[in-house]
């Protein structure tokens, strides 16, 4: 979901340790040894890369699986990294096919956009995206950032799934809060917490992005509050309470294939859109949930979707 931008000092050291992504995800099938190399796809051969979290992962497997059944040749590099990364490979096309996430696209390439609808979402991601990329369709299931506490936090201060983020004002001061480290510099993070809804927190804790780390610490209340996405399924199991957004700081974040245009054919776009088009969010939540609480391999949970979807 959202990722911004990279300080260079950081994109130099992500290079440098990029042998220690490659491999991170436990799906198979034709990876590359380098999650940042630059072997580009040409043609009915496409590379498919995911960001660094467990859905990103998933997602991209879904795809890869998706074009593979279509004939298309496909090569993985999972877990490169956050949104800064993986835009800048795909602008160059080192990277054919990305899952990405519409609202949290559109933050990273224009922080003023504010549309109302799906529809205006794509329509200014467009205006704004790189020539050489093009978005497809985006899918019914959304999966968002958000403002999460902990069970004892929630209950401390009489906060439910009703409450709003804006109900925090008067404590967030009282507050650590746990996300990525992108999220301190990110509208769709500190920036726009302080700016829609004039939270500022005790401190910051870097961790991951929404993963085992950000669990961890919101379970052991290391952190009171966190960014965790909304189809985790470790809110229900562990009762974090996810609070509302009524003024939309998150905006929409349905799953859409961000792609390298030259480098997918019209039977790959299809392939794609048709797996949009049946993907939705309560299938969303239950792919997660088999990854993440019953430790199945993605790969295996994508290519099973895709099967009960008629999709294989």
């Amino acid at each position: 979901m959202s990722s911004r931008r990279l300080p260079g000092a950081a994109a130099v050291a992500l290079a440098a340790t990029a042998a220690l992504l490659a491999g991170c995800s436990s799906s198979s099938g034709t990876k590359s040894d380098n999650p940042l190399s630059n072997d580009k796809a040409s043609g009915d051969s496409v590379v498919v890369g995911s960001n660094n979290f467990t859905e990103s992962i998933l997602l991209a497997d879904i795809y890869g699986e998706a074009l593979k059944a279509k004939g298309v040749k496909v090569t993985y590099k999972p877990n490169i990294g956050s949104r800064e990364t993986t835009y800048g490979l795909l602008k160059n096309g080192s990277i054919t096919v990305l899952p990405e996430y519409n609202g949290a696209l559109l933050a990273y390439l224009d922080k003023n956009a504010a549309p109302k609808t799906v529809t205006a979402t794509t329509a200014a991601i467009n205006a704004k995206l790189d020539s050489k990329l093009t978005l497809l369709d985006p899918a019914p299931a959304q999966d968002k950032d958000s403002i999460t506490l902990d069970a004892a936090t929630a209950k401390k201060y009489n906060l439910t799934e009703k409450s709003g983020i804006a109900d925090l004002k008067d404590i967030a001061k009282d507050l650590v809060i746990g996300a990525s480290p992108e999220f301190q510099t990110r509208q769709q993070g500190l920036v726009g917490l302080k700016t829609v809804y004039g939270l500022e927190f005790k401190s910051f804790k870097a961790l991951d992005a929404g993963g085992p780390l950000t669990q961890a610490a919101l379970k052991k209340n290391t952190v009171q509050a966190a960014d965790i996405f909304t189809t985790d399924p470790s809110i229900s199991k562990e009762k974090f309470v996810v609070l509302q957004d009524p003024k939309n700081l998150f905006g929409f974040e349905n799953v859409q294939p961000l792609v390298y245009r030259s480098g997918l054919s019209k039977k790959g776009v299809d392939a794609l859109n048709t797996v949009s088009a049946k993907l939705d969010t309560a299938a969303l939540l239950d792919l997660d949930g088999q990854v993440q609480l019953d430790n199945k391999d993605p790969l295996d949970v994508a290519k099973a979707w895709l099967k009960s979807a008629g999709l294989d």
